[in-house]
């Protein structure tokens, strides 16, 4: 008689099903571990030319000291909690943002604020910066 090398269904599923919920529970417990960023909006300006979306915005990750952060984003767009900010300063008190008059960004800064970046233009449209 042949000599069978089929291996049982119930070893097959255990090799299979046993490693894949091992690498799915530890990612799970891993996600966990990462802080969820919140981002909450202060002002949400459309540029002259409707293309972009001025926005300016707070970012809460867990254990962050305050801030007020501006970005550019697509016009309608949701802020990406990974956005890249143009300006960002550590205070309580939100930037204030308009377009002037010659369709750049110019952003007021609240006296003693913490400066962490501070870009002269973004996507080719100059910044100004004030100080209230």
């Amino acid at each position: 008689m042949a000599r069978s090398s089929r291996m049982p269904v119930a070893v097959l599923l255990a090799l299979t099903l046993g490693p894949a919920i091992a690498i799915g529970a530890t990612l799970w417990f891993v996600t966990d571990l990462i802080p969820q960023c919140v981002i909450t909006e202060n002002q949400r300006l459309a540029s002259p030319d409707g293309q972009y979306d001025l926005v300016v915005f707070s970012r809460d990750c867990g254990n962050t000291e305050a801030n007020s952060q501006a970005a550019l984003v697509p016009a309608g767009q949701e802020v990406p909690f990974d956005a890249a900010s143009f300006a960002s300063i550590g205070t309580k008190e939100p930037m204030r943002a308009r377009w002037d008059a010659y369709d750049n960004i110019e952003l007021h800064i609240p006296a003693d604020s913490e400066i962490y970046r501070l870009d002269e233009n973004v996507a080719g449209i100059n910044t100004v910066y004030l100080s209230d």
